[in-house]
């Protein structure tokens, strides 16, 4: 048996019609996730892709729940879902939540437009009543399997005598609803991969479109909730191009126009393996609790997508989400698959702290949420009042570490713990040799509070520091060691002087002070 191939372009193919179709029909774009689990990267990148291109259209961006697979249904997975778009700045225009003028929004709701339209298919010959058992296809998946063959619908009860579907409809015998695929059909244009064949019919069986429960399948409920709520563009994964002219063929069935559809490419993994939703680290969630900004995660998947006009050269930025919807080009969507490199991800969230650090409003919510990371991280001390978290050090802080950071949390490491908590004033360096310290930090001490804010900074600590180690007779590896307890407690991390520069003069002379004591 052969099967027609896809072909895909090296460019993008919009035929002159669709482009027409752009500027004389509103956007009217939808999500249409299954409330079976996490959103993860590959559905909020599908996400992310239909909102740009809604926004960047001035049109309509719909969520639409697809939970007509009763049986695996997730108890709150709704309000998750929704949570994580939220939290990404990807806000619908109309969904369960907010309503519309095309809702309600959730399929299991809409069963009564479903059985009303499959009415339509049943009488124009276009869908039959299948009364198959589950046993009976069971043995033609067997077979099929044993021959090495697809498993597929022999099409048994479309051909059934008008006399037996009484006698069965009579019986009460139970009944799934068939749509039958029709060969010879054209090509259609998907606005990435281009003229695109594949005959459904010569390759498939006859589908389900209406299932024993009366529920309907996902084809048969995209298509009519597609219509009925004017779609205009069909933006979703790859994996779902070859469905595509079963989808037109119902479509047609009904006397329908279809939306132009346009297929995205898949995400994979640095090793070249799809992405899978059991991988729980590709989950939305599990970035926003790592501490991983929205737009970082964004940009993270735009980086290896394609579908942007980037007017800054090879400059890695982590771009707003106007400049985003400003650059979506359908057209510049690869058609190769992209692979996520993780590295890119750091990256672009280092960017974004630096980024937020230079307007006003952002930098207090990043000091706010560094108060309570510190906080949460160090109890005991929070409790004590001993944490350094007034707003300045912590402004100060971001400042000196946004270059040498990726996530805030990194902020709580064992490195870096010393911008927060004050070491205790007992300290390993001064107990082994008391006497001898005890004049040098007093010293210390002495000439670093008669010195202005101005000579806190790297070099000139530098230079001074060496200079003291001299003048004082003491090594200068020593005394940076005996410094670093003090300063931090820690036998290594950043340099003496830096730390000293961080720490600002008061607090400084604070943790000198408490050694002394």
């Amino acid at each position: 048996m052969q099967r027609n191939i896809l072909r895909p372009l090296t460019n993008c193919y919009i035929s002159s019609s669709q482009k027409r179709c752009y500027s004389k029909q509103q956007v009217r774009v939808r999500f249409a996730p299954s409330p079976t689990g996490h959103l993860h990267l590959g559905g909020l990148r599908t996400a992310l892709y239909n909102y740009l291109f809604a926004r960047s259209n001035n049109g309509s961006f719909i969520l639409r729940i697809e939970d007509t697979d009763q049986t695996r249904l997730v108890p709150d997975a709704i309000k998750k879902l929704q949570d994580d778009l939220l939290w990404a700045g990807i806000i619908p225009d109309e969904d369960p939540t907010r309503g519309g003028p095309k809702g309600p929004y959730l399929q299991s709701k809409r069963l009564e437009l479903y059985n009303e339209q499959v009415e339509t298919l049943l009488k124009n010959g276009s869908a039959y009543r299948c009364f198959c058992t589950d046993r009976r296809l069971d043995l033609l998946r067997r077979e099929a399997l044993r021959l090495r063959q697809i498993p597929r619908y022999d099409n048994k009860c479309r051909h059934l005598a008008k006399e037996d579907l009484a006698e069965k409809l009579r019986r009460e015998e139970p009944y799934c609803i068939r749509f039958k695929l029709v060969g010879n059909i054209n090509s259609f244009d998907d606005l990435v991969y281009g003229p695109t064949s594949y005959d459904v019919a010569q390759n498939e069986g006859d589908p389900v479109i209406i299932k024993s429960d009366k529920y309907p399948t996902y084809h048969f409920a995209n298509v009519v909730d597609d219509h009925f709520m004017e779609i205009s563009h069909v933006l979703r994964g790859v994996e779902w191009l070859m469905s595509t002219q079963k989808h037109i063929l119902m479509y047609r069935a009904f006397g329908w126009t279809p939306p132009l559809f346009a297929h995205l490419p898949l995400i994979l993994n640095p090793d070249g393996s799809k992405l899978s939703k059991r991988q729980g680290d590709i989950r939305v969630e599990n970035y926003r609790q790592s501490g991983i900004f929205p737009l970082a995660l964004l940009n993270f998947i735009t980086h290896a997508g394609g579908g942007f006009n980037r007017t800054h050269g090879r400059e890695q930025r982590c771009y707003s989400y106007g400049e985003l919807i400003k650059q979506f080009d359908l057209s510049a969507v690869n058609v190769n698959s992209c692979k996520l490199l993780p590295e890119k991800l750091l990256e672009f969230n280092k960017l974004e702290i630096s980024q937020l650090l230079e307007e006003e409003n952002n930098a207090k919510f990043l000091i706010n949420k560094v108060v309570r990371l510190v906080s949460d991280a160090f109890p005991d001390r929070s409790k004590d009042g001993t944490l350094q978290l007034d707003e300045n050090h912590v402004h100060d802080v971001l400042n000196w570490a946004k270059n040498r950071i990726s996530k805030l949390e990194d902020l709580v490491s064992g490195e870096l713990a010393f911008l927060w908590v004050v070491p205790p004033p007992s300290t390993s360096a001064i107990s082994q040799s008391p006497t001898e310290y005890l004049r040098i930090l007093e010293e210390f001490d002495r000439q670093l509070a008669s010195k202005d804010a101005d000579f806190f900074r790297k070099e000139s600590l530098k230079h001074w520091l060496r200079n003291f180690a001299d003048t004082n007779d003491i090594p200068f590896e020593k005394f940076m060691r005996l410094l670093r307890s003090v300063l931090s407690g820690l036998k290594e991390g950043p340099s003496v002087a830096e730390m000293i520069e961080i720490l600002g003069q008061n607090a400084t002379l604070d943790r000198v002070k408490r050694a002394l004591s």
